[in-house]
């Protein structure tokens, strides 16, 4: 929907600047208009004649018109390939960088950074907690989410250090303050698992190798344990306002949240940084 409007958006810029520019096409818009008003009226005014044959006589001149209108663009195509390009390349830009949608209800708190998890930055080294038992990752519900997480590496260790201790504070903030265990789900990935998970499909990822921060260790998937299970399923109620935190917590310890994005990842978390990814 919102690249339906973005397309809607161009064509009418583009519409309105051969406006603006061209005088044949403005007086080509401005005659179309004309026939078109009188083919309306003419029924009303005309009471011998009838609608279809001033429907007829209405679509003719509009065809005219619109015939000499693509004469002149052909005759000038250099100066409308310009303006077409100029008109395109900002706003192919602004799409491409956007890189983010807006999720109703996900607009956060308004706070532009949340004191706890400041004052842990500046404090202790913390330590990763004890791996889950692997059958944790193999439960039925786990399994139909998240069908190739059994192979998936949840190693602390081969994550980049600056990220491993902002997740870590993201963590014990949704621990003390909400009252919500997590746990990662994966977070190394090696660039030969990157590309199964693209070829699996858009719908696990649209990254193939080196195209995720996950191949550099400055990126995971996590969820969260309730009762010793792991709760993915962003349908739940209590598990979607635990990712509304989660979201919350981890922009304000610098991280990226997967829950702004187009196609949205809840558990996803990620340290930019500028250059770093291959196009």
């Amino acid at each position: 929907m919102l690249l339906f409007f973005v397309l809607m958006a161009f064509l009418a810029a583009c519409f309105s600047c051969s406006v603006l520019l061209f005088a044949p096409v403005r007086e080509a818009v401005h005659a179309c208009l004309r026939t078109i008003w009188r083919g309306v009226r003419q029924p009303y005014w005309n009471g011998g004649q009838s609608l279809s044959v001033s429907i007829s006589r209405m679509l003719a001149g509009t065809g005219s018109h619109l015939r000499g209108m693509h004469a002149f663009i052909c005759r000038r195509w250099l100066l409308a390939l310009a303006v077409l390009v100029l008109l395109t390349v900002p706003v192919l830009l602004a799409f491409q960088l956007s890189g983010k949608a807006m999720l109703d209800g996900f607009q956060g708190s308004g706070r532009d950074s949340n004191e706890q998890v400041l004052a842990l930055l500046q404090g202790e080294q913390l330590t990763a907690p004890v791996a889950l038992p692997p059958l944790t990752f193999t439960t039925a519900e786990v399994v139909q989410l998240r069908p190739m997480l059994d192979s998936a590496n949840r190693n602390w260790q081969l994550l980049e250090p600056g990220f491993s201790q902002r997740l870590l504070r993201v963590f014990r903030v949704m621990r003390e303050q909400y009252g919500y265990e997590m746990a990662i789900l994966e977070g190394y990935r090696s660039p030969e698992r990157q590309n199964q998970l693209a070829q699996a499909g858009s719908n696990v990822t649209n990254a193939r190798a080196f195209q995720s921060y996950h191949q550099f260790g400055l990126a995971a998937d996590c969820a969260f344990l309730r009762d010793g299970k792991l709760q993915i399923s962003e349908k739940d109620p209590w598990t979607l306002r635990g990712y509304r935190l989660y979201g919350e917590v981890a922009e304000a310890a610098g991280l990226r949240w997967g829950g702004r994005w187009a196609m949205m990842d809840f558990g996803h978390v990620e340290l930019q940084q500028a250059g770093l990814l291959r196009k």
